[in-house]
C-alpha cells in the first residue's frame, strides 16, 4: 500500500517524520477521515473547510483546496488500485524546537493514508452503552479533530473490542454528548434531536450532513442539552460518522429501538445512498 507524504507517494514502511515534529511532541495537528465512493471523495469541501479553520486556529499557515487534494487522492487511488476507500488526511505542525512555540508553523507535514473498503450500502446495527469515562472539555472555544485523542482511547478501552457496540459519553455536567467515534441522534415523532456542540462535542461532518437531510425531509431539528432520560423516550435512535455513515441503534441502557426498521432512519439512509457518489458539500442539499 502506498501513502502520500509531502509530495511523494511512498510505501507505508518507508514513511518517516522527525521526532521534533510538534504534532508528535505536543499534539499540534489535525486530521479528517472520509470515504471515497466509486472514486468520489464524499463531502470533501466540508472536510477541508473544517480542516482549514482548525489549521488557522493552531497557527499552521497552510490552507488546502478541493483541486489540490482531489488531484492527490485520484493519483493515490490509482496507484493503489482502489475505487472505494477509507481516507485519513493528516496535517501535523512540522518541525520545531523542544518547548512551546508561539510563532506560526510554516512547513507542516501532509500525510494521506488510504485503506480499502467494500462498497457501502448495508445498514449495520449497533447497541449503545453509557460510558463511565466522561467527555472532556475542549481545550479551546470548540473541539478540533486533533491529535489529542486520549479521551476517546480511554473510552474505547472501557468497552473493549466489540464491533457491535458504541459507547456514549456524558459531558462533565451530565448531559448527553456523543459516541466514541460518532455523533448521537434520536427521533421523537417528527423531531430530530441531537446534542448541541456547546456540550463539547465534535461538530461532525456527517452530523451536519444528516441535519441537512432531516430539514430536506421536513423534519424539525432541535440541538440542545439533553439527559439520558429524554433520549430513552425516542422512537428511533442512531449514531453517525463519515466511515460508518448512519448506524441504527437497537438498544440503549435497557431500552429497545427499531434499529434499521425505523421509518425515518430508512428515509435518511436512502438519501445518503443517493448523494454519496457525487456530493462535494452538504450545502448543495435542498429542502423538498
Amino acid at each position: 500500500m502506498l501513502i502520500y507524504l509531502n509530495g511523494q507517494f511512498i510505501k507505508i514502511e518507508d514513511a518517516r517524520i522527525s521526532p521534533f515534529d510538534h504534532g508528535f511532541l505536543y499534539g499540534i495537528g489535525l486530521f479528517e477521515t472520509f470515504r471515497v465512493y466509486d472514486g468520489h471523495p464524499f463531502l470533501l469541501d466540508d472536510h477541508l473547510e473544517r480542516l482549514n479553520q482548525g489549521l488557522a486556529e493552531l497557527s499552521i499557515q497552510q490552507q488546502y483546496t478541493r483541486k489540490e487534494i482531489n488531484n492527490i487522492l485520484q493519483e493515490l487511488l490509482e496507484k493503489n488500485q482502489l475505487t472505494n476507500a477509507y481516507i485519513r488526511l493528516n496535517v501535523s505542525a512540522g518541525l520545531g524546537e523542544v518547548g512551546l512555540q508561539v510563532e506560526p508553523y510554516l512547513q507542516p507535514n501532509l500525510i494521506i493514508f488510504p485503506k480499502p473498503l467494500p462498497p457501502a450500502g448495508e445498514l449495520i446495527e449497533k447497541k449503545a452503552v453509557l460510558l463511565k469515562v466522561k467527555r472532556n472539555s475542549p481545550e479551546g472555544n470548540q473541539r478540533l479533530k486533533s491529535h489529542h485523542y486520549l479521551n476517546n482511547v480511554l473510552a474505547k478501552r472501557e468497552i473493549g473490542n466489540q464491533p457491535d457496540v458504541e459507547g456514549i459519553f456524558l459531558n462533565e455536567q451530565g448531559y448527553l454528548a456523543e459516541g466514541i467515534v460518532s455523533n448521537l441522534f434520536w427521533i421523537k415523532e417528527n423531531v430530530l434531536y441531537t446534542p448541541t456542540i456547546q456540550t463539547g462535542i465534535l461538530n461532525g461532518i456527517t452530523r451536519q450532513f444528516v441535519i441537512q437531510l432531516a430539514r430536506k425531509n421536513n423534519l424539525q431539528v432541535q440541538e440542545g442539552f439533553y439527559s439520558i432520560e429524554q433520549a430513552l423516550k425516542a422512537d428511533e435512535m442512531f449514531v453517525t460518522n463519515s466511515i460508518q455513515e448512519i448506524v441504527p441503534i437497537t438498544c440503549f441502557d435497557g431500552h429497545s429501538f427499531p434499529g434499521e426498521k425505523g421509518d425515518y432512519l430508512q428515509l435518511l439512509h436512502q438519501d445518503y445512498r443517493q448523494y454519496c457518489k457525487y456530493l462535494w458539500s452538504r450545502n448543495s442539499v435542498r429542502r423538498e
